[in-house]
């Protein structure tokens, strides 16, 4: 009886859209942060550089909704700044699959630490190590990397200033600076380093599944991997997991039927623009919901100047098997992190190194 509650109460939340505190103009300002560099690229011929251009518009996402004006300005040039960083480091340890596998981990373990220092709200770390991946992914050209990192920080510069006018208009219209509200960066002295070792460990773990099965675009793995393991618990962890296979299936599904529709560049713009709105209004009230056009999204963005968007049918079913592997390494990434034993013994054992380090310093 117990298991059959709780299996009605699943679909209940399943087939329930979620209250939000969002503005509505918040998706239009990602969407207009995103689609204003890919605009600009088609317009120059260099589809590529938009699509790196609206990379580093995603930084808009970390815009905070609330808090004092000069807190949400650092906000958003901290990320921006992070951005670049995520991006650069992507780019010149692409050269190598082993030198990538070993610079993601040891990224996501320093951003991931830093996320949890500072006790950043959502979407935390999920972006940067995301913009690493596909960065670190991308075939290796020492003469293109300015090229691209520059087109990337653009992107940030566009979003940052649309930031900026929005914070000003939104402070002039409520006549208030909300001195009262917390500052974004809040130094947590209990952060926990073992959920950064474990990050660091599934995204290395997942990128180099990624090329040990040969594929040509390994980051939907470590990526994917991310995004589940950034559960608030371990029930959030799995109840992601399973949301994001369902909606990576449909979502799978109605891409496919896109890419037989979408044929011109044009159209694979404003189907980016048209998607990252949507995303934005489902994504506080409906993760499944939000996934189905994650999914085609995220696919366009990082595959519109691929000649895999040629072959709709090839496309699906490699970014398919890609997720799902991301996702179930995801959800026993989350268990392993929440089980409280292994957690605790992980820890003593740090604490147990660290006072022997320090006695044999002192010994020396």
């Amino acid at each position: 009886m117990a298991l059959k509650n709780k299996i009605g109460n699943e679909l209940s939340l399943f087939f329930t859209l979620r209250e939000t505190q969002k503005k509505w103009y918040i998706p239009l300002l990602a969407a207009i942060c995103v689609g204003i560099p890919l605009l600009i690229g088609l317009y120059f011929g260099n589809l590529r550089l938009g699509l790196m251009g609206s990379l580093g518009g995603l930084v808009i996402l970390y815009l905070p909704e609330s808090g004092s004006r000069t807190s949400r300005f650092v906000t958003i040039l901290v990320a921006s700044f992070a951005f670049i960083i995520s991006f650069s480091i992507g780019q010149f340890f692409s050269f190598h699959p082993i030198a990538a596998i070993g610079a993601m981990g040891i990224f996501t373990f320093l951003v991931h630490w830093i996320v949890l220092v500072y006790k950043t709200s959502p979407p935390r770390s999920f972006f940067f190590i995301m913009i690493a991946a596909l960065s670190i992914c991308q075939p290796f050209h020492l003469e293109t990397i300015p090229t691209k990192i520059g087109a990337l920080s653009l992107g940030t510069m566009l979003a940052s200033i649309l930031a900026t006018i929005h914070i000003l208009w939104s402070t002039f219209k409520s006549k208030e600076e909300h001195d009262g509200a917390a500052f974004v960066f809040q130094k947590n002295a209990f952060a926990d380093v073992w959920e950064a070792i474990v990050m660091a460990v599934f995204m290395a773990g997942g990128l180099a599944i990624g090329y040990a099965l040969g594929y040509q675009n390994p980051y939907w793995i470590p990526v994917s991997t991310a995004a589940v393991m950034q559960g608030a618990s371990l029930y959030h962890i799995w109840q992601k997991t399973v949301y994001r296979i369902l909606g990576t299936f449909i979502g799978l599904g109605f891409c496919w039927v896109l890419l037989n529709f979408v044929n011109t560049p044009l159209e694979i713009c404003l189907s980016i623009i048209v998607l990252q709105f949507i995303i934005e209004v489902l994504i506080a009230r409906h993760y499944a919901l939000a996934v189905i056009f994650i999914t085609p999204m995220t696919i366009f963005l990082s595959e519109a100047a691929s000649p895999l968007m040629a072959s709709p049918d090839t496309l699906i079913e490699l970014r398919f098997w890609e997720i799902a592997i991301g996702s179930i390494l995801g959800a026993f990434g989350g268990w392993l992190l929440y089980k409280e034993k292994i957690r605790f013994s992980t820890l003593h054992g740090l604490k147990r190194i660290k006072v022997t380090m320090e006695k044999r310093s002192k010994n020396l």
